[in-house]
């Protein structure tokens, strides 16, 4: 697997992992709705597979997750988008990462904040509890 694909699959899989929190599901559950084995949804999370299309399908299908966020992370912002917010909500992420020494890959990290900013984009707010447990999941 290249470089490129590995990190490919690790955003997915961070992004699959703050998706499955959300509907709040264990692996297990999740891998049972979706028709996979525990195993193998374990390696999606993990980054170690891509979501095979019938996967990808399903979880829209059973779910009404947004694909595009979950392949793609987070799109362009357009500039009427308030990136003042986005910066505000990184900069509090860091600062809480680092003052209780968590590790989080650079892909989670962004994955957190793509899902934070997805969502104030669309008048969802999230709660920062929410946030937190992201952090517990993600960290090495």
């Amino acid at each position: 697997m290249s470089q490129k694909t590995s990190e490919l699959f690790a955003s997915m899989g961070a992004r699959l992992a703050i998706t499955r929190n959300e509907i709040g599901l264990s692996q297990a559950g999740m891998a049972e709705a979706l028709g996979v084995s525990h195993r193998a949804y374990h390696s999606y999370e993990k980054g170690q597979r891509g979501l095979p299309v019938e996967t990808l399908v399903a979880l829209h299908d059973r779910f009404q997750v947004d694909l595009m966020w979950i392949l793609l992370g987070n799109r362009s912002a357009r500039v009427e988008h308030d990136l003042k917010a986005l910066e505000e909500f990184e900069v509090s992420l860091d600062t809480y990462i680092e003052k209780r020494g968590i590790k989080l890959k650079t892909e989670k990290r962004g994955a957190i904040a793509a899902r934070w900013y997805r969502s104030f984009l669309q008048g969802k707010p999230i709660d920062m509890d929410d946030v937190r447990t992201w952090i517990e999941l993600l960290s090495e």
